[in-house]
């Protein structure tokens, strides 16, 4: 989320995403009211702002405490990595307790907060102290037989920190009817935070509000909020514009024919894949092969599992053949298997939060969406999913879900109703066809590329997926033993095609060689007529030859004149 920076000046908190949903942060030189019921945080909240603000900012801070020694408060804290000790042997850090003691009320009957104010005043000028924490001022109250004369003196408390310049937190109890038991947001009118655990369906939410915020915009909504080892985090859950950024980079769904399905290329980066089906059908197992081909690339992953251990999503991929028990192993894939009853909707956003902003992934994976889903909050389900998809687009983090769809609802219907959040939607089937249940794949959809509209058989081999080519019999499509009996059958009538087609090219071979032969017998033939027709007309010329000179010879012995030759000649 992105709210416009206001010219009001400010004091970030490094409380993460608390200056994100505040914009920047407290309002600088001035007080803020911190306000909840008791366990809700409000201490520790505190708390972070000074060690941040002392560790991160170079601000050192003051914290005054009515309720807690300073011993207390070092060990309270130790569990999120704070060394209060270290911080105030630095002078990063003041800590003072005042203890109210009742008692001492009654017996003078005079009361102000002069002395709170020589204190604060000389734990300020020690450290140098940019920030202060009064927690709580409301301890007051409870010694003091005249609230008007405390009322009085808050208003020039809280006018003397401003005129100190110091940014200040101050913390109260929540009240009925008002935000605190005795009103204190009447003096503290710039900044009020109400924090909040809420319990549904027996599940408990901290939840964080800027209720108020003078001279600047702010997130206006209800916050979870995570106290663990690394502190608080507060998680902006609310998207203001669709103004995610957008890339046209392609990236491998991890099976080549799938990413030849999708445009020879795979998903885009940074959208939303949905991978739905009925149980059985290998929504899991196409997770496990575009885990594998991130972490192949180089990139990680970050797994999260809420039905299934990260060990038996291990051993279950190796039996498909894919490894990510390595990729584990050299830090690219990091699982985290939680029930999804360990906490509610809100904290596992914020959980999710956490986790990508910590490991920095290129893909997030969430297995499967239906287990969230309990009677009646399917939009909660959804208004959940639809501040994961922004957070993660805005960070061209590639999402994949799988969900799972009872058979006896729609295929194309999710559990959670988010399938207009999603960019490419997977559905898995399993056909039942002769007695068998054969695994089928289709694209519904998958915006900005244009795809593949068939339907395709695919196996779960120890190789992984293997989608298979489309098989369309005389009945239709068909799958499993049906496709194979089918082809043997196609096979059986091709190969009978085959040899009655080797058998007339070998009766064409045998004629054509008859014919051939008959041709050169009748070649022969001629040939020979030929040569005795030519023989006899040379025999002919021969005898005509010899006939003229057998009569030139008789003239010569006759010596008959020319003419008489002539005429004897022409007899």
């Amino acid at each position: 989320m992105s709210i416009a920076n206001s010219a009001l000046p400010k004091a970030a908190t490094g409380i993460s995403g608390l200056d994100e949903i505040t914009s920047g942060g407290l309002p600088k030189g001035r007080t803020t009211l911190v306000c909840g019921g008791a366990g809700c945080g409000k201490t520790l909240l505190s708390m972070e702002f000074l060690v941040r603000g002392a560790t991160e900012l170079g601000e050192p801070g003051v914290f005054i405490a009515f309720e807690e020694t300073p011993e207390e408060l070092a060990q309270n804290v130790a569990s999120l990595g704070f060394d209060l000790n270290d911080l105030v042997a630095r002078g990063q850090l003041a800590l003072d307790f005042v203890l109210v003691e009742r008692s001492e009320f009654a017996e003078t009957g005079d009361f102000d907060l002069s002395g709170l104010f020589i204190r604060l005043d000389y734990a300020i000028d020690s450290i140098g102290a940019k920030r202060v924490v009064l927690d709580t001022l409301e301890t007051l109250f409870a010694g003091l037989p005249n609230p008007a004369i405390l009322r009085a003196e808050f208003r020039r408390l809280f006018r003397w920190l401003k005129d100190k310049g110091v940014t200040a937190i101050v913390t109260g109890e929540r009240g009925d009817g008002q935000l605190t038991r005795h009103g204190l947001e009447e003096y503290v009118s710039d900044c009020v935070i109400t924090l909040d655990h809420q319990v549904r369906d027996q599940t408990w939410t901290r939840r964080l509000r800027v209720l108020k915020y003078r001279g600047s915009g702010h997130g206006t909504n209800d916050y979870p909020f995570l106290i663990d080892a690394n502190g608080i985090s507060v998680t902006p859950i609310t998207s203001i514009g669709l103004d995610h950024p957008v890339s046209t980079e392609r990236i491998s769904t991890g099976i080549a024919r799938l990413d030849a399905m999708l445009g020879d290329q795979g998903y885009f980066r940074g959208t939303s894949v949905l991978v739905s089906g009925t149980a059985g059908t290998g929504k899991s197992s196409l997770a496990g092969h575009f885990a594998a081909a991130t972490c192949i690339r180089g990139e990680r992953v970050l797994y999260f599992a809420f039905e299934e251990s990260a060990a038996q999503i291990q051993r279950n991929m190796g039996a498909i053949g894919l490894d990510l028990k390595q990729w584990a192993e050299q830090g690219l894939l990091r699982f985290h298997n939680a029930r999804p009853s360990f906490t509610g909707l809100e904290m596992h956003l914020a959980l999710v939060h956490r986790a990508v902003t910590q490991f920095a992934p290129s893909v997030v994976i969430l297995d499967p969406l239906n287990s969230f889903i309990t009677r009646g909050n399917e939009l909660e389900v959804k208004g959940m999913l639809t501040r994961l998809i922004d957070f993660l687009k805005m960070h061209q983090i590639t999402a994949m879900f799988t969900s799972l769809t009872r058979g006896s609802d729609s295929l194309e219907q999710t559990d959670s109703a988010i399938s207009s959040l999603i960019d490419t939607w997977l559905l898995l089937a399993a056909v039942n066809t002769g007695g068998e249940r054969n695994r089928v794949i289709s694209i519904l959809k998958s915006r900005g590329m244009s795809h593949s509209n068939q339907t395709r058989e695919f196996l779960i081999t120890d190789q992984g997926i293997d989608l298979l080519d489309v098989y369309v019999g005389p009945g239709g499509v068909l799958t499993g033993s049906a496709r194979l009996a089918q082809e043997a059958i196609e096979r059986s009538d091709q190969l009978e095609r085959h040899q009655e087609i080797e058998r007339r090219k070998q009766d064409l071979e045998r004629r054509r060689a008859i014919l051939d032969a008959q041709m050169t017998a009748l070649e022969q033939e001629f040939e020979a007529q030929q040569s005795e027709t030519l023989a006899l007309i040379e025999r002919e010329q021969q005898r005509q030859e010899q006939l003229l000179l057998n009569r030139a010879s008789m003239a010569s012995v006759r010596r008959a004149d020319a003419v008489n030759q002539t005429q004897e000649g022409g007899a």
